[in-house]
């Protein structure tokens, strides 16, 4: 038997296009990537909480809903909102990756397909330097690992290593700057906790 760990966040994707759509934006995502890439990593200090898409399993099925912090009308822009909206998001597995550490689980490598938010050369900078793992990506998508995982559930493959033989990544992305990362997830985390315990406050009110 093989036993599977999920790490499951609802407020992701849906975060990106939000962003894309109150913004007014005539962007397409791939312009969005490249105005994110203007600024610098910890986007001036604006912080985004990307968890309000309903209850979230690794929040203890919490509800928080999600947050923009340290917003400057004078200061942050479009592309400042695109940035920490995909370090958010990076940060959010970070805080979920310590949790399957709390349990043992140790991820030596991210296999991800070459498509929706690796798309984008800042979420994988965010993502790689903030959880520290190497991410190597392949051609295709969410579907093409779903169906591995199923090959290797119903026998077609005998195991992980057979199923991954003939792909190859097209690239491997390496942690560079953990220390800045680190810095900048410290911060987030700190806000995130701040949002739990008032919003555990406001449910006992």
């Amino acid at each position: 038997q093989r036993t599977g760990v999920l790490l499951c966040i609802n407020g992701c994707g849906i975060t990106n296009r939000w962003i894309k759509n109150m913004t007014g934006s005539v962007l397409n995502y791939q312009q969005m990537n490249a105005a994110a890439a203007t600024v610098e990593p910890g986007s001036n200090g604006l912080q985004v909480i990307p968890f309000g898409n309903g209850a979230e399993r690794m929040l203890n099925n919490r509800v928080i809903g999600a947050g923009i912090i340290n917003l400057d009308y004078n200061t942050h822009t479009a592309a400042h909102l695109f940035r920490a909206v995909q370090e958010g998001i990076a940060f959010a597995f970070r805080y979920g990756t310590d949790i399957m550490k709390e349990n043992n689980i140790y991820p030596s490598v991210v296999r991800a397909g070459r498509a929706n938010l690796f798309l984008s050369g800042v979420f994988t900078e965010a993502f790689v330097n903030s959880t520290g793992i190497p991410v190597e990506l392949h051609a295709g998508d969410g579907s093409t690992g779903a169906a591995l995982g199923a090959g290797i559930g119903a026998g077609i493959f005998r195991n992980q290593e057979e199923a991954f033989d003939r792909r190859k990544p097209l690239t491997t992305v390496e942690p560079s700057a953990e220390k800045k990362y680190e810095e900048l997830y410290a911060i987030w985390k700190e806000n995130l906790l701040d949002t739990i315990t008032k919003t555990s406050e406001l449910c006992q009110d």
